[in-house]
């Protein structure tokens, strides 16, 4: 779908004491602010509904050419709030299969979003946080900001797709200290196992995602869109199904308009280019 999106500025979840979630935009990139600061932005039932609307109410917009999510304060989510969780526990298991169905639901969304998705990490990313973040495209993440899936210390399993994200992106060794042990992990050791993007200084999270996402809504939506499908599929086949898939992809990409547009601007005799620089991919 083209034309104009959808009025995005201040939309809610839940009551103002209970977790919400904040969006607005800043030119073509839809900031989602995950807002319950009292406690390290623990997220609801309600919040995962909205947000993964939010998002495919902007999937659909070529204006919306990148998403940030950040939490509101000093850190970006506690995962689920463990109150709630207790309270559930006396009522029936089908309702709380429904609201994971809503949890899950969110993290397809950021997948099948055609737009990168950036995670802007501060302080905590803890449970489903976590899962939440790993579920992004991307993360930029404060140099003092921890990461933790904690479930086990809760005697849970993992939900939000931890399982799937962590064994995707590491060693099953690395992947398995995480889950298993539930101790708090610094974004530097993250960016170490390429699992964290970029460390920027304390406070400064969601302004470095912020910048990276206008970077990134300058490229081209059609490409980048099957770039992110290529990607997220390439561990479900094999490599002949991933070459084919690639070669439908680039023969759709070179003969649409943001190729031509681009490939006209780069060999065009006024453009200045860098010493050196050739007319190759």
């Amino acid at each position: 779908m083209t034309g104009a999106a959808p009025a995005i500025t201040s939309s809610h979840a839940g009551t103002s004491s209970a977790a919400r979630l904040k969006t607005h935009r800043d030119g073509p990139v839809l900031v989602l602010t995950l807002s319950n600061p009292g406690v390290r932005n623990a997220l609801s039932p309600a919040v995962y509904r909205a947000a993964a609307k939010a998002m495919r109410d902007a999937a659909g917009f070529r204006t919306v050419r990148a998403i940030v999510l950040c939490g509101e304060g000093d850190h970006f989510s506690g995962g689920g709030d463990l109150r709630r969780l207790a309270r559930q526990r006396r009522l029936p298991a089908a309702e709380q299969h429904e609201h994971l169905a809503a949890l899950h639901d969110w993290i397809h969304a950021i997948e099948a979003a055609p737009q990168p998705v950036i995670a802007a990490v501060e302080g905590a990313a803890a449970g489903g946080g976590f899962s939440l973040a790993l579920a992004c495209d991307l993360i930029v993440a404060a140099e003092d900001a921890k990461f933790a899936t904690s479930f086990v210390t809760m005697g849970l399993t993992p939900d939000g797709g931890a399982t799937d994200s962590l064994a995707r992106a590491l060693p099953p060794q690395a992947a398995l200290e995480l889950l298993l042990d539930g101790t708090p992990c610094t974004a530097q050791r993250l960016h170490g196992w390429g699992v964290v993007n970029k460390v920027v200084p304390p406070g400064e999270a969601c302004a470095a995602a912020l910048e990276w996402a206008q970077r990134l809504a300058r490229g081209p939506f059609e490409v980048q869109a099957r770039i992110k499908q290529l990607v997220h599929a390439a561990r479900g086949r094999s490599r002949r199904e991933q070459l084919d898939a690639e070669r439908e992809f680039f023969v759709a990409s070179l003969y649409g308009d943001e190729s031509a547009e681009r490939i006209k601007a780069f060999l065009s005799p006024r453009r200045e280019r860098v010493a050196g620089e050739a007319p190759v991919l």
